[in-house]
């Protein structure tokens, strides 16, 4: 306590003396609002902020201001309520204590009093390392700015600077603009871009490359057995390929920001920044390398797509509820689907390797059982629910926007292909959406975005929207991918059944439990339930593989007998199996394409 009273004693020293001398008068070019964060002991995962503000002299002073903490992030479709890691809040001006209270979870209201210039403290807990969170320990500093530095309410378009004062040794990284004279000091024309700016700081590794004259770097937090050369060259080549294909860089720098851990994935979208999560030791299989692929490309497609074209709800954000809107499949599900294609695009994988992938995902999508329940719209519009709260029934009653959105973009690609003879595709509709909706300073509604890929189609799509985006009909595959000259071969027809069983498993110390179970299954007709304890099949002892062996080896039809706990309850259940073909799904070539479909192949995988 005493360390704290001390520091706070030291900060209004501080403010009183720059007050006095004049160093925070307001000049034409001040920031009305700066924020000093500061991390004096990093092992106790506390982030100190403070944050400083002036009214300038031309507007009146009010004598109360309520300081508002975002609750999510854009990026991350989820009430975060980042608020709950706040402590220690304090406010004064000139050395004068001022009063407050919080008014609500996520707003501090502060007396004012007529005070000019004030300032408020506090401190944030930061000890969980995802892209959408904070973390500050020994090693390092991560921080996204809506989970740590607070608005002033009615003033989000005012402009703002942050000072780092870092550890020895540790070096700042962001996408923001640095003051000039001042380390570590950078500057937001708004707290939209303030809150779309995250930080690292470490010690961290640093690998540099340019594009049409613009400066990338990748900045590299933790160990891995990446190869640096190959890291370089590769993610320079997905920034060309994006690049080629809009034809424009929106940004005069850009920054990867790379965290390898253990046991860590995903990715966020910044204006002109990223921050990805990467498992450290994925670089040593072709396999990990191509799912680095993916995830970069991905979140480097989505500085064009959700960043400039904006769907209707996202942005200006209101930073204090949930932003509905029906467009998520577009804004992550085609998202999805380029980060797969520019892969291909910028030459680091194979035609076969591209359509050997979509057919896996193809196959993922159809065995779940949601698809038939939830819509594309249905599905970005429920993502603050249920997105990112999954559970056991998950499978069964929705899809993620991301996995159909893929879908259907590969399907309104090569149906705006075949009917313009290859003249179109859905790369003049995001170029189009670009060009009209974010240079013209627009956001773009489900209607709009139809009636732009009917635009480049030159017919009406109703029909396909009408099914598949607005609907759940199923997908018919094979109708578009020929306009490529392509087939899927599913299984459809085949003669050999194997024994089906229905629920998805895994296993635990040794316990085995039902994950889940999907729909219309012999495991869900037949009573078996999710989080069931299975001990034994047909009277033996069974761990997951050897379940799995077992019904193998039976043919559909057969009976089983399942011995299981169900809240500490055992019982038995006899299980007649079903039975289902069960083979990988390929993409392959139609065995006489004619010109126009292969014009279609070569321009779709690799359009230069």
């Amino acid at each position: 306590m005493q360390r704290i009273i001390s520091l706070r004693l030291f900060h209004l020293l501080l403010l009183i003396g720059c007050a006095a001398s004049g160093i925070y008068a307001q000049s034409p070019n001040a920031s009305e609002i700066s924020f000093t964060v500061s991390m004096p002991k990093p092992w106790t995962h506390l982030l100190e902020v403070e944050m400083r503000l002036q009214i300038p002299a031309n507007l009146n002073v009010p004598n109360e201001t309520d300081l508002v903490m975002p609750v999510w992030t854009p990026g991350s479709y989820l009430i975060r309520e980042y608020e709950r890691h706040v402590q220690d809040f304090a406010a004064d001006a000139g050395g004068r204590a001022l009063a407050w209270q919080k008014v609500n979870k996520n707003t501090w209201r502060v007396k004012t009093n007529g005070a000019r210039l004030w300032r408020a403290t506090y401190r944030v807990y930061a000890n969980e390392l995802t892209v959408r969170t904070n973390e500050l320990n020994s090693e390092h500093a991560f921080w996204n700015n809506a989970a740590l530095l607070m608005y002033p309410d009615g003033r989000i378009n005012a402009p703002s600077t942050v000072r780092v004062n870092a550890p020895a040794g540790w070096k700042v990284a962001t996408g923001l603009p640095a003051v000039a004279g001042q380390p570590n000091t950078f500057q937001a024309e708004n707290f939209d871009i303030l809150y779309d700016s995250p930080f690292e700081i470490s010690n961290f590794k640093q690998i540099d490359f340019t594009v049409r004259g613009v400066p990338h770097r990748i900045v590299i937090d933790g160990e891995g057995n990446y190869d640096p050369n190959r890291m370089k060259a590769d993610v320079q080549k997905i920034v060309e390929a994006e690049v080629q294909m809009f034809g424009v860089i929106p940004y005069r720098n850009y920054t990867f920001i790379l965290h390898l851990r253990a046991n860590t994935g995903g990715g966020i979208e910044h204006l002109n920044s990223t921050a990805l999560g990467f498992r450290r030791f994925n670089f040593a299989t072709e396999r990990g390398w191509q799912s680095f692929y993916g995830l970069v490309a991905h979140e480097f497609f989505h500085l064009w797509n959700v960043k400039r074209i904006r769907p209707d709800a996202l942005g200006p954000f209101d930073y204090t509820k949930e932003n509905y809107t029906r467009n998520l499949w577009v804004a992550e599900g085609i998202t999805d689907y380029y980060g797969n294609l520019m892969t291909r695009r910028a030459g680091l994988n194979s035609d076969s390797d591209y359509l050997a992938g979509l057919a896996r995902r193809i196959k993922d999508f159809q065995n779940t059982p949601g698809r038939l329940e939830m819509s594309a719209e249905d599905a970005s519009f429920n993502s603050w629910i249920k997105e990112y709260r999954p559970d056991e029934n998950s499978v069964n009653s929705q899809i993620s926007y991301y996995d159909k959105g893929e879908m259907l973009g590969l399907l309104l690609d090569l149906d705006i292909r075949r009917r313009t003879n290859n003249a179109k595709s859905l790369d003049d509709v995001m170029r189009y959406l670009y060009h009209e909706f974010y240079e013209k300073n627009r956001n773009y509604s489900p209607a709009d975005f139809q009636k732009v890929c009917e635009l480049m189609a030159g017919a009406s799509l109703e029909d396909f929207f009408a099914k598949y985006v607005r609907g759940v009909e199923e997908l018919p595959y094979n109708e578009y991918l020929s306009a490529a000259g392509l087939r899927l071969e599913s299984g459809e027809g085949a003669s050999s059944l194997k024994p089906y069983f229905g629920a998805d498993l895994e296993e635990t110390a040794g316990v085995i439990s039902v994950k889940n179970v999907r729909a219309g299954s012999p495991a869900y007709e037949q009573g078996v339930s999710a989080k069931d304890q299975i001990i034994a099949l047909d009277g033996a002892r069974v761990n997951k593989e050897l379940f799995e062996t077992l019904i193998s080896d039976k043919k559909p039809g057969d009976v089983v007998h399942l011995t299981l706990f169900r809240d500490d309850n055992l019982r038995t259940l006899e299980i007649k199996l079903g039975g289902r073909v069960d083979v990988p799904y390929r993409i392959v070539q139609l065995p006489s394409p004619t010109n126009q479909q292969k014009r279609i192949y070569r321009s779709w995988l690799a359009e230069k």
